[in-house]
C-alpha cells in the first residue's frame, strides 16, 4: 500500500518539511513518482518515522546517531534483532563521538596490554567495532579506585554474571516473540527497549535502595 504525503503526515504527525528531511538524509525510502504531482510513499514509512521520533524523544538520538543505525538501509522491523543490537551498541558507546584505538585507550587509561585483556576476558571491559569509547575510560577509573579503596571486585563479576543470564533471558524472550509474530512493529521494538534499558535499571537499582534500608533498620533496632 502507498501513501501520499498527506495522508502519511496523517498518520505520522509529522510536518512535509520534516518527513521531507528524512528523505533528503536516507532515513526514509524515496517516494514513487507515477506522475510529475504525484509521489507515494511506502506504507513502511509510517513505522520508521514513529520509531525515528522514538529513538529521538526518549534517548535523545541525533540524527547522525540515527543515520548510523540506518546505514545499511535494511529497516525491517520482522527481520532480527539488528536494528534493535545497533541501537543499544550506539546507547552504549561513545555519546560525545570519540573513540580510541588499543593504542591510544592503554594510553589514556594507563592499563597495562596484560590488565586490558584480563577487564576483557572477565567482561567488564568491550572493544567494539569503533574500538574503546569514553565510557570504557570511565569504567576503568572506577576499577582503579576500587582497587585504591580495597573494594572487593567480586561485586563487579557478580554483575557481569547477572547480566550475561539476563541477556540469555532477553534474548530468548525476544526470540520468542519474533516467531510468534513475523509482523512486528515499532510497538514490539519500543517495549524492548523500554524494559531492557529503563526498567531493568530502575529495579535493580531500586532493589538496591530498599535493601540498604532494610539493613539499616535492622542495625538501628
Amino acid at each position: 500500500m502507498s501513501l501520499k504525503m498527506k495522508h502519511l503526515m496523517e498518520q505520522t504527525g509529522e510536518s512535509k518539511s520534516t518527513i521531507l528531511f528524512y528523505v533528503k538524509e536516507g532515513l526514509l525510502p524515496e517516494p514513487e513518482k507515477p506522475k510529475p504531482n504525484l509521489h507515494l510513499y511506502d506504507e513502511s514509512c509510517i513505522n520508521i518515522i514513529k520509531f525515528i521520533k522514538y529513538l529521538q524523544n526518549q534517548f535523545s538520538y541525533s540524527i547522525a546517531q540515527i543515520q548510523a543505525i540506518f546505514k545499511e538501509n535494511k529497516f525491517n522491523f520482522s527481520d532480527d534483532f539488528s536494528m534493535m543490537l545497533r541501537s543499544l551498541q550506539m546507547m552504549s558507546g561513545a555519546s560525545d563521538g570519540k573513540w580510541y584505538s588499543d593504542d591510544d585507550f592503554l594510553e589514556l587509561s594507563e592499563l597495562s596490554s596484560k590488565e586490558l585483556d584480563e577487564y576483557l576476558k572477565r567482561g567488564l571491559l568491550f572493544r567494539q567495532e569503533q574500538g574503546f569509547s569514553t565510557q570504557e575510560l570511565k569504567l576503568v577509573e572506577v576499577f582503579k579506585r576500587a582497587k585504591t579503596l580495597g573494594l572487593d571486585e567480586k561485586l563487579f563479576d557478580a554483575y557481569v554474571k547477572s547480566a550475561r543470564e539476563l541477556a540469555k533471558i532477553e534474548y530468548a524472550l525476544g526470540s520468542q516473540m519474533l516467531e510468534r509474530d513475523k509482523s512486528l512493529n515499532n510497538e514490539h521494538y519500543e517495549l524492548l527497549f523500554d524494559s531492557i534499558l529503563t526498567l531493568k535499571p530502575y529495579l535493580f537499582n531500586m532493589h538496591t535502595m530498599q535493601e540498604h534500608k532494610k539493613q539499616m533498620e535492622l542495625k538501628n533496632r
